[in-house]
């Protein structure tokens, strides 16, 4: 690899705010904020919005929507085309 044109990789802290959930993986993004962590070495966090704690795909809240009847809608709107 050429040297020079490749972004650091370093260990950050990602934090989801919201259900105090916090995780250490290797990223490039930095951030001027920092954080202790559990090993006494401190990082950079970056908060984010959205995490696995949060998500509610991972947590399993997840709403199934209502899908029947949509065909039937759709043929009542614009009429049924030939098949």
């Amino acid at each position: 690899m050429r040297s020079g044109i490749h972004p650091v990789s370093r260990p950050v802290v990602f934090r989801d705010r919201a259900a105090g959930f916090q995780m250490l993986a290797h990223s490039t993004l930095d951030s001027p904020s920092t954080v202790e962590w559990e090993d006494g070495a401190t990082y950079p966090v970056v908060d984010v919005e959205v995490s696995s704690a949060t998500h509610p795909f991972y947590t399993g809240t997840s709403r199934v929507m209502d899908t029947a009847g949509r065909v039937e809608r759709y043929e009542r709107r614009y009429g049924r085309t030939a098949r």
